[in-house]
């Protein structure tokens, strides 16, 4: 009950009560002044509504309550840990990368033990050397050789809204997940499992796959019918009863099944497979194997269309998919016939449209097709396709091509061009058949500054956490100072993660950086190169954006030695930005305004740029990537070339944005009576029974 409480809290900004009022005046008030001043020291408050509602409930019950809420919030932003830096006076006093190393080299050579040492190997290795990697002081000396920080308007407050009972924001959550149009992040099907095992409800409508297989657990154990309408849906659902992947992307371990859901997951397969369901079997075709090994779907005659779906993935069985007669077709020049077989799919046909575009048949007839397909496909097709659309025209610096984890590799667009005329009609039918789905919203309130955040078409990449906006996302950056951070706990081996910062100019050249091995330039100074994260390991860079000598500016970590993102015990990047007379530790909650959970098969964490304008002014555009790095000692200058034309590539991409949906919305009109707010935080001036969409649930404007 704990873990769903704090995930409400954390994850949408409310705080469950349903604790009835005190019956006498007592010392609640007092209590909820103490928590929201306890919450300020870490950039959180109470909304009034919840202030009020805490100071009518017990003393007793506001305290254990404020316990719950200040430790959510902590870990939310990243303060849960102990932040140290290598440098104890960081930013100040971090002296030159060749005298540090001069230093050490100093240093061991007077120690006779370690002279020794040095003078017998026949390579000097400097990471080994004495006082290297390791912290030279305590937190508690870090502290004391740091000023407080001093308070500025510009410090992030974020409001914790007044949340109804438990259950009630449990339920809210729940539908907002399993109906989303999107596929989720990681951390969302964990959490939806959790709220499936607590809601009895649910949505009417469950349009992701990932989603409905989560779902189904639920419903098998509760005896009650599977929605399952393809194969593929009775393969995810029998990965997820073992705790694998639902997304399919990794094979899931198949242990024996009870008769019970052995009979239930072969009646649901037999009703489903039909010969025209058979040609998906393929995509999957190992795993269908070992799940039939475990099935015995032989021992079940009454299920006969259930054995063919195994027949099918052992090759015994003939049945070509959609996908495979599709390429036939294009492979032997008959474009014709390969959109009559994509009509009976809209989806299908609409995600192939530019490749039908080029492929030398009547483009009339492929737009024509495409009229026909939208009102069949999904709102997130239509966007997707109509954010491709938007970037045909333009010249790019190379494709960028990112997988469900956030691993990225680019390469040149080597496309045939589509005519501008071409692709301005197929805008047009895009644009008119979303307008026609979008809900009717009332009158709309929109926040600017919400207008350049990029529609969220899919949130696997994405770690959710504070602060966090979708691939492509751009916003303002405030402060005179820019603090990159990132903190790591290794679970079982040696593990060095290490914190850097590629900065180039304008024209993505001109490379500069900072890390370990170059610790400070004109503008930016490294807090310390930490090797041993047995208890834990922060790393800081420090950027005077004023003085900065770049335009660019793209903060990575690098995984040098040991475990992986997703292996660690705790791995956690964010940044900071603050005045430069505010002083304070190198770490101050207050001022954090970016954290999240660094996770991907990937060894190099490419979170977000820092993009400087023709104005002056610094914004950041999200990249939420990963690059696949080396197994062992990679380094910032060893992935120069690759970092530059993928943040190229994203940077100069027209995403679609938050603001061209608000524009259709306008267009199409309202029928009023009810309001609608859209942005970054809601205010606290809106009428009662308003709607509320804020970053952490954007997906909800996605059309159906």
């Amino acid at each position: 009950m704990d873990t769903l409480e704090s995930l409400v809290i954390t994850r949408r900004l409310r705080v469950p009560v349903d604790a009835p009022a005190a019956s006498t005046p007592g010392w609640g008030e007092v209590a909820a002044r103490q928590l929201d001043a306890a919450l300020l020291s870490v950039g959180f408050t109470c909304s009034p509504a919840l202030l009020e509602r805490l100071a009518r409930l017990p003393g007793e019950t506001v305290v254990d309550l404020g316990v719950r809420v200040l430790a959510a919030v902590r870990h939310l932003v990243g303060d849960h840990v102990r932040h140290n830096a290598y440098f104890i006076d960081f930013p100040k006093n971090v002296p030159d990368t060749v005298e540090f190393w001069a230093g050490l080299l100093r240093q061991a050579m007077l120690d006779p033990v370690a002279d020794a040492s040095v003078q017998h190997s026949p390579a000097l290795n400097l990471l080994t050397l004495p006082g290297y990697g390791g912290y030279r002081h305590t937190y508690a000396d870090l502290l004391g050789a740091h000023a407080e920080l001093v308070a500025s308007a510009g410090d992030r407050v974020t409001v914790l809204e007044l949340g109804a009972s438990l259950e009630s924001e449990a339920r809210e959550w729940y539908f907002s997940l399993a109906g989303a149009e999107v596929p989720p992040a990681e951390e969302d099907l964990a959490a939806l499992r959790s709220l499936a095992e607590f809601c009895a409800e649910e949505p009417d409508r469950i349009p992701v796959r990932e989603n409905r297989a989560i779902i189904n657990q639920a419903r098998l154990v509760a005896g009650r019918p599977l929605l399952v309408d393809t194969v593929t849906d009775v393969l995810r659902l029998a990965c997820g009863l073992f705790g694998g992947d639902v997304t399919l992307a990794t094979p899931t371990r198949f242990l024996s099944f009870p008769r019970a859901r052995r009979r239930a997951l072969l009646q649901a397969l037999d009703t489903v497979a039909t010969p025209a369901r058979l040609g998906d079997v393929s995509r999957h075709r190992e795993q269908w194997k070992r799940l039939g090994e475990r099935l015995h779907p032989g021992e079940y005659p009454r299920f006969p269309r259930a054995a063919h779906v195994f027949e099918v993935a052992r090759g015994v069985r003939e049945a070509p998919g959609l996908d495979s007669r599709v390429e036939a077709a294009l492979s032997a020049g008959r474009t014709g016939e390969a959109v009559e077989l994509l009509e009976r799919a809209p989806g299908a046909l609409l995600r192939r449209l530019d490749h039908l575009l080029r492929s030398g048949t009547s483009v009339s007839a492929v737009l024509d097709a495409a009229e026909k397909a939208v009102a069949g496909a999904s709102g997130r097709v239509l966007l997707s396709l109509r954010e491709h659309l938007q970037n045909r025209l333009a010249s790019a610096a190379g494709r960028v091509f990112v997988n469900r984890n956030g691993r990225a590799w680019a390469a040149s667009d080597a496309r045939a061009p589509i005519e501008e005329t071409v692709v301005s009609r197929a805008v047009a039918i895009l644009d008119e058949e979303i307008t026609r789905r979008l809900p009717d919203l009332g009158e709309l309130v929109v926040d600017p500054e919400v207008l350049d955040v990029a529609l969220p078409l899919s949130g696997k990449a994405v770690a959710p956490g504070l602060g966090m906006l979708p691939r492509g996302s751009l916003s303002a950056v405030d402060g005179e100072l820019l603090r990159f951070f990132v903190h790591w706990r290794q679970a079982e081996r040696s593990t060095d993660y290490d914190l850097s910062a590629l900065m180039l100019d304008a024209s993505y050249g001109d490379a500069e950086h900072i890390s370990w091995t170059e610790y400070r330039n004109s503008f930016a100074v490294y807090s310390g190169d930490i090797t041993d994260a047995s208890d834990g390991a922060s790393e800081f860079i420090d950027i005077r954006l004023a003085e900065a000598k770049r335009s660019i500016i793209i903060p990575q970590v690098n995984i040098y030695d040991g475990e992986a993102f997703d292996e660690a015990a705790e791995a956690f990047f964010g940044y900071m930005s603050r005045d430069a007379e505010q002083e304070g530790r190198p770490f101050e909650p207050r001022t954090v305004r970016m954290k999240s959970d660094l996770r991907g098969a990937g060894r190099v964490a490419l979170p977000l740029v820092f993009l400087r304008g023709d104005d002056g002014a610094w914004r950041v555009k999200w990249l939420h990537l990963y690059l696949r790095g080396r197994a062992g000692f990679n380094q910032v200058e060893g992935n120069r070339v690759t970092t530059s034309l993928l943040v190229r590539s994203i940077v100069e991409r027209d995403y679609l944005r938050v603001r061209h949906l608000v524009d259709l919305l306008r267009r199409k009109g309202t029928s009023g009576g009810h309001t609608t707010y859209i942005g970054l935080q809601a205010p606290a001036d809106l009428p009662e029974g308003s709607r509320v969409i804020t970053p952490g649930t954007l997906h909800e404007l996605i059309p159906a």
